[in-house]
């Protein structure tokens, strides 16, 4: 009994548990529903906001694309009212100026009219007195035969009272005026001879110089090569292909470190270093020396050696100056000028070397100096840095003037020491005895015989200036530099310049070549004006 009751209760248990789940998933079902519909009256409500909204805004735009069009359309007719304003100016504008031009030229052609007619006036009156010119040149000319017929006559009576009164007949006297005319043109055709042997004497002078020019150009390619180069000995022909290295690597290297051209021909037992600075030129050749001996030849061995030579070099041209400033019993002179000093070593000028020239300079002034009572140390001091910018000329542009000027003054020297700089080729005129004594000694020591050579490009860039300068002058057919550029022959239009121009465009001519060209010596300008009259008998 107790069990069935037990049964009893838990079966209505369980159906209470079930009944209770069902109605709490029905509750679930229908809350869902419920909420799902609320959800969708919801949305449907916003959607149909936001569609008021995108209808109000797309009717604002609309409006403001109405209102800008309407904008647009508005500007389009003013700019079109305006265009039509303008037109309607200008052409207006237009057509005023054509009417004034054409009353302008209504004008002129009255006026034109109006002198032709008294351009006919005046012809008829000149012909009128052409003919009566005429009739007057007539009369003269029949009065004229008749003084001309009375002129012999008298003639006639004169020379036979001349006859009568000398003894002598026509002939006679004839006869004596031809001797006398003889003997004047004697001494007329000797001078002619004495002009002719001259300017053949003058010719063949002349063409000696272009020979001894001729030569001189064919024989300056050996000259330069014998003095722009270095050879280096080398044991075998084994080791060009080493310093040439692979594909051209360490050759490459070498010239581009060097700074120099380096020849590797056929010659056995030797490589040539071409370089117009001689100071690279000598590091360069010690280097290759360096390079052969040790027999390591590689791009990084090359920079290696390299440096080390230039730092040798550096401290041989600094002892070099110090000892040459030694000498000349100079001192608190900077380390920098000192070093550029013993660089002059490797310097030439006209073939000249340069601190062989500018100790030469230097002990001249200081004798100079001190005669004529002067600072001898300082004149000393002058001359042996006058040219120490030559030192700089193949690292700066610029002249060695301007370079050691500068230099010299960054370094605080003596004023007279700039100024013998300048003045020393004529940039400035020399204010102090010092000065002076080393523009002296300058010119002493570069016209020593054999102290100085020119180069060939030099002098034909001489003989071009001078021709420049001569031709630039009015009236000037063409000119030539002749006798190595120590004279310079003009040819002067004779039809545009007489005598007395001719002496006016000499001296011009001279002068400015002293202002504009440095030469040595003298320069001969010979200025020839000729006159020739041509005519052919047929």
């Amino acid at each position: 009994m107790i069990l069935r009751v037990n049964f009893i209760s838990t079966l209505i248990k369980n159906t209470t548990r079930k009944t209770t789940n069902m109605i709490e998933s029905l509750i679930a079902l229908i809350t869902a529903i419920v909420g799902l519909g609320i959800g969708y009256l919801v949305a449907k409500k916003i959607n149909d906001a936001k569609y008021e909204i995108f209808v109000e805004q797309a009717k604002a735009k609309a409006k403001a694309i109405e209102y800008e069009a309407e904008l647009i359309l508005k500007d389009a007719k003013n700019s079109i009212l305006n265009a039509e304003l303008e037109v309607k100016k200008k052409y207006e504008d237009k057509t005023h100026k054509i009417q004034k031009e054409f009353n302008q030229k209504f004008d002129e052609l009255s006026k034109k009219e109006q002198k032709l007619q008294l351009q006919e006036e005046s012809l008829k009156e000149n012909q009128e007195e052409l003919l009566r010119s005429k009739k007057q040149m007539l009369d003269l000319q029949s009065d004229a035969d008749k003084l001309k017929k009375q002129y012999q006559t008298k003639l006639n009576d004169v020379l036979n009272i001349l006859e009568h009164s000398a003894g002598l007949t026509q002939d006679e006297a004839k006869n004596i005026i031809l001797e006398k005319v003889e003997e004047n043109s004697r001494n007329e055709i000797a001078h002619i001879v004495r002009r002719y042997e001259e300017e053949a004497r003058n010719e063949a002078k002349r063409k000696a110089n272009y020979i001894i020019a001729q030569a001189t150009s064919r024989f300056a390619g050996e000259f330069a090569a014998e003095r722009l180069i270095n050879v280096v000995n080398i044991k075998n022909d084994e080791l060009k292909g080493r310093i040439i290295g692979k594909e051209g690597r360490n050759v490459k290297t070498l010239e581009m470190v060097l700074g120099v051209d380096i020849i590797i021909d056929d010659t056995p037992g030797a490589i040539i270093v071409s370089c117009f600075n001689l100071y690279r030129r000598a590091i360069a050749t010690k280097v290759i020396e360096l390079l052969v001996e040790d027999g390591r030849i590689q791009p990084a061995r090359i920079e290696e050696i390299h440096e080390k030579v230039c730092k040798e070099f550096d401290n041989a041209i600094l002892e070099e100056g110090e000892t040459i400033l030694m000498d000349l019993g100079l001192s608190k002179v900077h380390p920098e000028i000192t070093k550029l000093i013993g660089k002059l070593k490797y310097r030439a000028s006209y073939g000249q070397n340069a601190l062989a020239h500018s100790l030469e300079v230097a002990h001249l002034a200081g004798i100079i100096a001190a005669e004529c009572g002067g600072d001898e140390n300082l004149a000393r001091r002058a001359g042996i840095l006058h040219d120490i910018g030559k030192a700089l000329t193949h690292d700066f542009e610029g002249s060695h003037v301007d370079l050691g000027a500068e230099l010299c003054k960054r370094y605080k020297e003596h004023p007279v020491v700039i100024n013998a700089i300048y003045a020393h080729h004529g940039h400035e005129e020399a204010t102090s005895i010092e000065s002076a004594a080393v523009c002296t000694a300058d010119t002493l020591s570069a016209a020593r015989p054999g102290a100085r050579r020119e180069v060939l490009e030099a002098f034909l860039r001489r003989v071009s200036e001078l021709e420049e300068i001569a031709k630039s002058k009015e009236g000037i057919k063409n000119a030539y530099a002749i006798n190595a550029g120590r004279e310079i022959r003009v040819i002067a239009n004779a039809k545009l310049v007489n005598d007395d121009e001719s002496v006016l465009l000499a001296k011009e001519i001279a002068a400015e070549i002293q202002e504009k060209m440095q030469y040595p010596g003298e320069i001969k300008v010979n200025v020839i004006r000729e006159l020739r009259a041509i005519e052919y008998a047929k």
